[in-house]
């Protein structure tokens, strides 16, 4: 994907503040960051979204999550962490990248609001287990 800026930052054309690296992913600082320490997971192959991921991929991904929390929560001081990925409606880029949001107690970076609209919809539920 030649114009892919992801691909550009991990072929490294493209300066990025690298926070951790090996084979199968690359992890940089945002740089339109919510929160202080808002990181981007971005897999070195190029995936379009999580539904090209492969399970290996995921694994890695996921570990490397894992991992960094219990970092984030001491060198940053967040008391939490949202993760946050789209996939086509939202996204961006369209590189798989999964954006770790460090959380501090009365931030408002990232409101989830409900639909005003309904609640758990009957009509919703039936599609969904039908």
């Amino acid at each position: 994907m030649n114009d892919c800026i992801f691909c550009k930052i991990i072929k490294g054309d493209i300066p990025s503040k690298t926070v951790y690296e090996n084979e199968t992913i690359k992890v940089f600082m945002d740089v339109n960051p919510i929160n202080d320490g808002h990181l981007l997971v971005v897999p070195k192959k190029h995936f379009t979204n999580l539904f090209d991921l492969d399970n290996d991929t995921i694994d890695e991904i996921l570990t490397y999550v894992r991992s960094i929390y219990p970092e984030l929560k001491e060198r940053l001081g967040c008391d939490g962490l949202t993760l946050v990925q789209n996939n086509e409606q939202g996204q961006e880029v369209k590189h798989f990248h999964l954006h770790l949001i460090p959380r501090y107690d009365g931030d408002k970076s990232i409101e989830m609001k409900p639909n005003e609209n309904q609640g758990a919809s009957d009509d919703i539920y039936k599609k969904l287990v039908d």
